[in-house]
């Protein structure tokens, strides 16, 4: 069997005791959710659950189809139970806590008083609670949550593999199927006793990264036919407009994927991707090992996430926020040696 008591000591003990001892847990994921928060907040359901508590999965917004395969994401909900009186808030995946969304501005009283244990690993994080775990080096929240469980005992082929489904699906996106350098020897280990336990990893690198709606690629073939370059080809960079969702037949979950295409670029070291957004402009990032650090382009916008892709949301139509954003990128990379 896969050991992964080698690292078992890296889960905080003061995130163990607050999960053990709480009775009403609200796991919270980001807004927009994608498989790795997902995954996390609905394997810290069953954690929590399994050892006689109860929980609520709640997400500011729905859940895209894409991952209708993950065990639970049925009971996700856009909104706490009024009738639950919560004692503990686990928030998993979120680079900042405004990253949960508009759900705290719903109910913020319950927000502001619960106590709060974070799971995440995003290198912007700057969370310093007492019971906030935030591990940079991890490659997803997913792989966190499972050296958790594990540290809880838990048996991750109970119920048909369902805690396993769901974190390997977080891996598997935050990953690219290992493809990005993110992996490393303990992302590895850890999706082999996911993987033992009985997770389907082909069946969800397909679904995750093999498979995609007519409408999803008449989108991407449009965002496609309007890349640009900048800074003599060292930056590639497309526009998302509302207009194309509609010509399309998409919707915005769909965009989901179009800027890793835009970073298979030979030539740039920078890819960026601009959707119009209600709030703004969104920007998406990619660069390549060893150059840009995508936190430091996004941070200039208020955004984060890691070194080689990172997000923000710009308060400035997409034609004013592409010029400020494209300027910042291109001195980002006027400093690289290479």
């Amino acid at each position: 069997m896969i050991d992964l008591a080698p690292w078992l000591g890296t889960v905080p003990a003061v995130v163990v005791e607050k999960l053990t001892s709480a009775r009403r847990v609200l796991a919270v994921g980001h807004e927009n959710p994608d498989a790795d928060t997902l995954g996390a907040t609905l394997a810290v359901c069953r954690l929590v659950e399994r050892a006689g508590a109860s929980a609520a999965a709640v997400f500011a917004d729905p859940v895209p189809p894409l991952y209708d395969f993950l065990p639970d994401v049925g009971r996700a909900r856009t909104d706490p139970d009024p009738n639950v009186d919560y004692d503990l808030l686990v928030v998993s995946d979120c680079g900042s806590l405004d990253r949960i969304g508009s759900v705290v501005g719903r109910h913020p009283e319950l927000f502001e008083r619960l106590p709060r244990v974070v799971i995440d690993h995003h290198a912007s994080n700057d969370a310093i609670g007492p019971a906030d775990w935030v591990e940079p080096a991890s490659a997803a929240t997913c792989e966190m949550v499972a050296l958790l469980s594990a540290r809880l005992g838990a048996p991750l082929d109970a119920d048909g593999a369902a805690i396993a489904t769901q974190l390997m699906a977080g891996i598997v996106m935050d990953t690219a199927t290992f493809a990005h350098p993110n992996a490393t020897p303990r992302t590895l280990a850890v999706s082999a006793a996911l993987v033992e336990a009985g997770a389907p990893l082909s069946e969800i690198s397909r679904r995750l990264y093999r498979s995609k709606p007519d409408a999803q690629l008449r989108l991407f073939g449009v965002v496609l036919a309007r890349l640009e370059t900048a800074a003599a080809g060292r930056i590639i960079h497309s526009t998302l407009r509302d207009a194309d969702l509609a010509a399309t037949g998409s919707t915005p979950p769909y965009s989901e994927g179009i800027i890793d295409l835009l970073a298979q670029s030979d030539d740039a070291e920078v890819a960026i991707l601009f959707k119009e957004a209600a709030e703004g402009t969104r920007l998406s990032v990619r660069t390549k090992p060893g150059g840009v650090d995508a936190t430091i382009l996004t941070g200039r916008f208020g955004g984060g996430g890691h070194a080689r892709a990172a997000g923000a949301t710009v308060p400035l139509p997409v034609d004013e926020a592409r010029s400020a954003v494209l300027a910042e990128a291109e001195r980002l990379v006027s400093s690289l040696a290479r």
